[in-house]
């Protein structure tokens, strides 16, 4: 007889083991989505195509248009003696770059790629549909949500307003992330932050038109803006406790005519983003963004409004939820590919609405490799080999969460 430990190993090597046999399809299917890429809330063609997939894998139930283009699926364990559920999550749309990458399955639509590998996040979850679904050794249903929108459209709040958690009132949802930064066979996860949260500042400065000869009777809003980013960077260094994370970077600026030399606008524009982890390090810097731009414009005879906008709230995973998804990623690569102090990403990730409603955890798959390239750039590709093992950890995260009974 195996001892304990060594039962639990073969039990949740199972779902690795069985999916890998139709390794070669989600690898096609990947490729396809790749070429296809489609951005929030136009993911028309990428829906489509989920819905077939669910349909060929034998879901229980498909339903489309929650948060516009979002698709849920559902799939029934063997047993369902308590209604429980279970939520997985997919990002399915892509970004406005041109892809750079001269492989058979490039992007086939001008700027527009799948620069983030939400192609292969799909993917993994259409691999763990079809294994519940073939198996179903669980008790009750997994709900796998394929959700539009991430990247910068808030599709997850978009599902949530919809109707999400009402119609399937999960116990608790989990996502994941491929991550260049770490090796293939790897996870990642922690307690508390793992994203922050991503908000957009716009500062509005008004001065008073010139000539550039005659400068002294002008107010030069440019000369304010200079002052205003560099004024703005002081927030982090002496406002911030060490310990508490936090950027803001200004990251565009817009004045005058590039040609007309001579001519001193009336007007300057920032724009840029504020990262923090904890709410009330948010509240702060938004606070000390209007008393400095106001003050230092007023100092040099102008004035500037701030336009503070909360874009995605931080990631935040729940502590019972991590040690839970920790645990079930152990069971399939054993602890030491397992990290579970994960550094957090100033990154952002509108996952974090779901956090906000339902307990849950967000993890990091190693994609990584010699010459892989990071996120949102034009050279980047998912790592196909490790759609078996993304499929397996969705699926496994459903038998252990939903174990069926003795």
């Amino acid at each position: 007889m195996l001892a304990p430990a060594a039962a639990n190993r073969l039990a949740h090597a199972r779902p690795f083991a069985h999916i890998a046999q139709f390794h070669p399809e989600l690898t096609a299917f990947r490729r396809d989505l790749h070429a296809h890429p489609e951005l929030g809330f136009e993911e028309v063609y990428t829906s489509a195509r989920i819905q077939e997939a669910l349909r060929l894998c034998g879901v229980d139930e498909i339903h489309t248009g929650i948060g516009k283009t979002g698709v849920v699926g559902i799939v029934h364990g063997r047993q369902n003696t308590g209604n429980r559920m279970l939520g997985l999550r997919a990002d399915m749309d892509a970004l406005t770059m041109t892809e750079n990458n001269d492989f058979p399955w490039k992007s086939t639509r001008n700027g527009m790629m799948h620069g983030c590998g939400h192609d292969g996040h799909v993917t993994m979850l259409v691999g763990a549909a079809r294994y519940l679904a073939e198996t179903r050794n669980f008790d009750g249903s997994a709900v796998l949500i394929f959700q539009p929108g991430e990247e910068g459209f808030a599709g997850a709040k978009a599902m949530i307003e919809d109707g999400l958690f009402q119609r399937w009132p999960v116990e608790s949802v989990y996502a994941m992330h491929n991550w260049p930064g770490l090796r293939p066979g790897s996870f990642g996860v922690r307690h508390h932050a793992m994203m922050a949260s991503a908000d957009r500042v716009t500062i509005e400065i008004a001065g008073k038109g010139g000539h550039g000869a005659h400068a002294y009777l002008a107010v030069d809003p440019v000369l304010v803006a200079g002052h205003i980013i560099t004024a703005v960077q002081s927030i982090v260094s002496r406002n911030v406790k060490p310990v508490d994370g936090a950027v803001i970077s200004l990251c565009a600026m817009q004045a005058g005519d590039l040609h007309a030399m001579s001519v001193i606008p009336g007007k300057a524009t920032l724009v840029g983003t504020v990262r923090t982890f904890r709410p009330e390090v948010q509240d702060m810097v938004e606070r000390r963004l209007n008393e400095l731009c106001s003050a230092v414009a007023l100092g040099f005879g102008a004035s500037a409004t701030v336009h503070y906008e909360r874009i995605y709230p931080a990631t935040i995973n729940t502590p019972r939820e991590t040690e839970f998804a920790a645990d079930v990623a152990e069971s399939l690569v054993g602890p030491e590919h397992v990290v579970r102090d994960m550094e957090p990403s100033m990154g952002a990730e509108d996952f974090s609405f779901m956090l906000q409603v339902k307990p849950g955890a967000y993890l990091r798959i190693g994609q990584g490799g010699e010459g892989s390239c990071m996120l949102h750039m034009t050279r980047y590709d998912f790592n196909d080999d490790i759609l078996p093992l993304g499929s397996a950890l969705h699926a496994s995260l459903v038998e252990r969460g939903l174990p069926l009974a003795a």
